[in-house]
């Protein structure tokens, strides 16, 4: 699968390694300098293009004719959407993902601008709720791949055994990584030794194998 990766933030930085690592050929667009020298250093081998997300020429160097995916995750709303819309309307990549970072402006995030999936966390949170979801199973975010990776969201419970924790002690599967935290609205990008409190809600990517070691971790 070919992935293209717009903004080199912590978002990009953390996804571009583990999608390469699911089989992946992930280029990674960033438009700072500064970003880009350090993204060469922190991912060896890992194709990184300066540039702009909203240029059909950068696109273009990128591969985007053969992209199979393409991900908005830039800190601007304006951007992703830009670089949605071209991705879809100008070059017809079957999947767009794109990062929402202002919950108001959510509504803009959709197919008629070329959107396949908005993510954000006030929307997956209302879903959760609407669907009667119970936090104690895993919910699946998003399929990605042919091995059945997915990003998946988690509740950390008063009761969990997360709760209190840090994420370098709780024993996680090789194949599940915690991407994300939303704590009371605020997003914290996670280390190994970043605690859990009870009511964080948790990002994760893993394998379908790893999926119930990662639930049984903050059960």
């Amino acid at each position: 699968m070919n992935i293209i990766i717009v903004g080199g933030g912590k978002t990009g930085r953390y996804l571009a390694p583990i999608l390469t690592d699911g089989g992946s050929s992930v280029v990674v667009v960033e438009g700072r300098r500064d970003v880009v020298r350090k993204l060469q250093e922190d991912l060896p081998g890992q194709k990184v293009v300066f540039g702009s997300g909203t240029s059909p020429e950068v696109l273009e160097r990128c591969g985007v004719m053969s992209a199979d995916v393409l991900i908005a995750a830039t800190g601007s709303d304006e951007v992703n959407l830009v670089a949605s819309t071209l991705a879809k309307m100008e070059y017809q990549v079957p999947r767009v993902v794109a990062r929402v970072n202002n919950p108001k402006n959510s509504w803009m995030f959709n197919e008629s601008m070329g959107v396949d999936v908005g993510i954000n966390q006030a929307d997956l949170l209302a879903r959760s709720v609407q669907e009667g979801l119970d936090m104690e199973d895993v919910f699946t975010i998003m399929r990605l791949g042919k091995d059945e990776h997915a990003l998946v969201q988690l509740e950390v419970r008063p009761g969990s055994s997360a709760a209190g924790r840090k994420i370098s002690d709780l024993a996680l599967p090789d194949e599940a990584v915690v991407i994300a935290i939303d704590r009371a609205g605020d997003i914290i990008i996670p280390r190994g030794d970043t605690g859990l409190i009870a009511g964080d809600n948790v990002l994760a990517f893993t394998s379908a194998a790893a999926k119930r070691e990662l639930k049984r971790a903050f059960a």
